[in-house]
């Protein structure tokens, strides 16, 4: 593989040359209530090329057929020289030559499928029979196994195993037409094991969606909200991470004049952190995918907007260092900037503490859904629990929180010292499917959020 990437891009006629393969193996097992909806595996291996010439722009070509890499790049580069476009220029970076293994404890590629499906339909029989109520379940199991290899002209050649497992719940209930749904997930950089003994997970994910059928609706107002670390990690990366990735930010005139980096975004509690190298997390990566070695980007520190997100080009454009955040979904997609695990840093108060004076508010949890809009955001949490004179009460739902990110970030009063990272985590950008990312953050505290309901 070296020497034919090696040949492959000494013979390019292109000013710059990048050449990425993907070999991967997966498995999948979903359930929808009784039925078994998916079995199977896959093997799949491809490439990418794409080539910069000068006064030209990027030119692509992708190939499943890896005996003929040199024909691949004579496309990309006759690609590139058809456009005619701004300069593209690219940040400098280190040459790098490494090989990243990452050994697994009980590897999922030698686990039969009939075991996989074993696993899947235990966690699905503990939801359907948990209680009557309870009219849909939905339970997957995937895995894949995924080496990189990535070469480019300016001398780097790094291969990178890129190993995932993952199971995921999901219950719907039903009583006199009120319709709810609890679910919950478990993703590691790891082996078999770590999707095992998970029961205790399922059924506390059917005891929720039976529990929402009771809660009240919340009264719609304006409160004092204390998110839970899934929420608030949710909305730093949904609402603030995604304005802090420099190809959005370059692209659009009024993210530009509102990320204007030394910008105070919120109290000196207030740190907001981006990191793909923290081992074993599912946004994590040595290189990214333009062999850039990932590292720690501060955003927010201590409430000063102080960085972003980048890949080589869009570092070139801006005049800042790149980042290592230039991902793709897979071989048939050029990387684009993108999150890796995204995080609100750890502050110093307790939970206690923070909603110990607290005579009316709300204890917001994980995160159903929501949309954002430059600045502009509205989340719906998964579960809630009024907050009365300094305790946790009865359970609510259909809690919409909606507002100003800007606003929302200066209204953050406290930040707790319980910080967690989320098993599970998701981030669409346009590119075919969903890119693993983590996400964490203690639990937060926001004065003044106005809260949709009744």
């Amino acid at each position: 593989m070296r020497d034919m990437l090696s040949a492959a891009l000494k013979a390019s006629r292109a000013d710059y040359t990048e050449i990425r393969i993907e070999e991967r193996e997966a498995s999948r097992v979903s359930f929808r209530g009784p039925e078994l909806e998916t079995a199977s595996t896959v093997l799949d291996k491809g490439g990418i090329v794409r080539c910069l010439v000068r006064g030209g722009g990027w030119g692509v070509a992708t190939f499943n057929d890896l005996t003929d890499i040199s024909r691949r790049v004579e496309q990309a580069y006759e690609g590139a020289r058809a456009i005619r476009g701004e300069l593209i220029d690219l940040a400098e970076v280190p040459v790098s030559e490494d090989r990243v293994t990452v050994p697994l404890e009980q590897d999922f590629r030698g686990v039969p499928l009939t075991e996989k499906r074993r696993l899947a339909a235990g966690y699905n029989d503990i939801l359907r029979t948990f209680d009557p109520a309870i009219i849909d379940t939905s339970t997957s199991y995937w895995d894949s196994f995924s080496r990189v290899t990535y070469a480019n002209s300016e001398g780097t050649l790094v291969e990178e195993e890129r190993p995932m497992v993952n199971v995921s719940v999901s219950a719907m209930a039903r009583a006199d037409g009120n319709v709810q749904r609890a679910f919950e997930g478990v993703s590691k950089v790891s082996g078999f094991g770590a999707v095992l003994g998970h029961e205790e997970m399922v059924r506390e994910v059917a005891e929720r969606a039976v529990a929402l059928l009771k809660a009240p609706r919340v009264k719609g107002g304006r409160y004092t909200v204390v998110c839970n670390p899934k929420l608030a990690g949710v909305f730093a990366h949904e609402a603030f991470g995604h304005l802090s990735e420099a190809d959005f930010v370059y692209a659009n005139p009024q993210a530009q004049e509102m990320m204007v980096l030394g910008r105070r975004f919120g109290q000196d509690i207030l740190n907001i952190v981006d990191d793909g190298s923290i081992p074993g997390l599912r946004g994590s990566h040595k290189y990214d995918d333009e062999g850039v070695p990932a590292g720690r980007s501060d955003l927010i520190k201590d409430g000063v907007l102080v960085g972003r997100l980048h890949s080589r080009e869009t570092a070139a454009k801006m005049g800042e260092r790149p980042t290592g955040n230039a991902r793709a979904t897979g071989y048939r997609y050029p990387p684009i900037v993108r999150m890796t695990n995204t995080y609100v840093d750890s502050g110093d108060t307790s939970f206690e503490d923070m909603i110990a004076d607290v005579e009316l508010g709300i204890y917001a949890c994980d995160a159903f859904g929501g949309q954002t809009a430059l600045e502009n955001f509205s989340f719906s949490s998964a579960y809630a629990y009024m907050i009365r004179e300094g305790r946790i009460e009865e359970m609510v739902r259909d809690v919409i929180l909606a507002g100003n990110l800007f606003h929302t970030l200066m209204s953050i009063e406290a930040v707790g010292n319980d910080f967690e990272w989320a098993d599970f985590g998701m981030c669409g950008k346009g590119q075919g499917g969903g890119l693993p990312v983590a996400i964490g953050s203690p639990h937060i505290r926001i004065r003044d959020v106005a809260i949709g309901g009744d």
